[in-house]
């Protein structure tokens, strides 16, 4: 429990480091948001006014404590396009986060199995065959993944309308049908990089003097395999799963332009061309706490599979 406490803390302090770092930055890449704000309107009397009425004629510290008091209870100021920041990431949320969540567990329900299985081809024709199509697959980008599964699946088969994303208030099950196929382009990398990895942890366990004594008893191979090897090769891959969730967020805002998604990616670089810094501002402190969270709940199920990991047991 002491463990859990601790990483919750460790969250919490990441949290304030990554919105200090980020709201830090914005005001020094935003410039002068009243200027920016007013145009060719603006003067110098006018500027003044807009700043006060912004609070940016206070103290820095002060506008970052407000800020972040606001952050916190959901008032994330608002956008230089109209409207509460809040809102416009209300609406966008929901499809990146379901589009990320569906993207990890396609890579773990395909990739645990398939890696395990990789295990047994031993060093012949067939690991060469799957070494060579995972490195394939490692190296394809996701963007040209969702192309040509728009190709295929939209243009060819006609399984989904592309740029037709109905929306979860609409129709849940047509939604969750049509971000299979961007999850399935983001997943194809993910699902190599993570059959490699297994593979190798496995296969360096099973070189261990434990495994060897085992199966000189008597224990059949897959038995000394699912009952004790995968418990001890998990740990490296739970980590590196925990970071794929970062390249999915990050995968996720190219790909969501390939499938017309209307989720924070777009959002992002709409933002980005209009220079709304506060929009900007609020969706990389989301995504960063998004990153950060996969991590800490990565190190705790860690310390669940090797009590020995961070010191007191949970």
């Amino acid at each position: 429990m002491k463990y859990a406490v601790k990483k919750f803390f460790m969250l919490l302090l990441t949290m304030v480091a990554v919105s200090f770092l980020a709201f830090a930055a914005f005001q020094v890449v935003a410039g002068d948001p009243a200027t920016n704000l007013l145009g060719t309107e603006a003067t110098l009397e006018k500027v003044a006014a807009l700043r006060h009425e912004m609070g940016l004629d206070r103290p820095f510290l002060i506008q970052y404590g407000s800020w972040l008091v606001g952050f916190v209870t959901g008032d994330l100021g608002e956008s230089y396009s109209g409207g509460p920041v809040a809102d416009l990431l209300a609406a966008r949320l929901p499809v990146t986060l379901v589009l990320s969540l569906l993207t990890f567990a396609l890579t773990v329900l395909l990739a645990l199995p398939l890696g395990l299985r990789s295990v047994r081809y031993g060093s012949g024709v067939r690991s060469a065959v799957h070494t060579v199509v995972n490195q394939f697959l490692m190296a394809l980008p996701p963007f040209f993944i969702g192309i040509l599964l728009t190709w295929l699946f939209s243009i060819s088969l006609h399984w989904f309308r592309h740029g037709a994303f109905p929306g979860f208030a609409v129709n849940v099950g047509g939604s969750l049908w049509y971000l299979l196929f961007p999850a399935t382009a983001i997943a194809i990398p993910r699902i190599a990089q993570t059959v490699r990895m297994l593979r190798s942890t496995v296969l360096t366990e099973m070189d261990k003097d434990y495994v060897r004594t085992a199966i000189a008893r008597g224990n059949d191979r897959p038995g000394v395999l699912y009952r004790h090897v995968l418990k001890n090769s998990l740990v490296p891959v739970v980590t590196f799963l925990a970071q794929t969730m970062a390249e999915i967020v990050a995968a996720s805002i190219v790909v969501e332009q390939v499938f017309n998604l209307p989720g924070l990616g777009r959002l992002l670089l709409t933002s980005i061309g209009s220079r709304d810094y506060p929009t900007v501002q609020a969706i990389v402190v989301v995504l960063a706490f998004w990153v950060v969270l996969a991590n800490t709940v990565a190190d705790l199920v860690n310390r669940c599979i090797d009590p020995r990991l961070g010191g007191a047991r949970i």
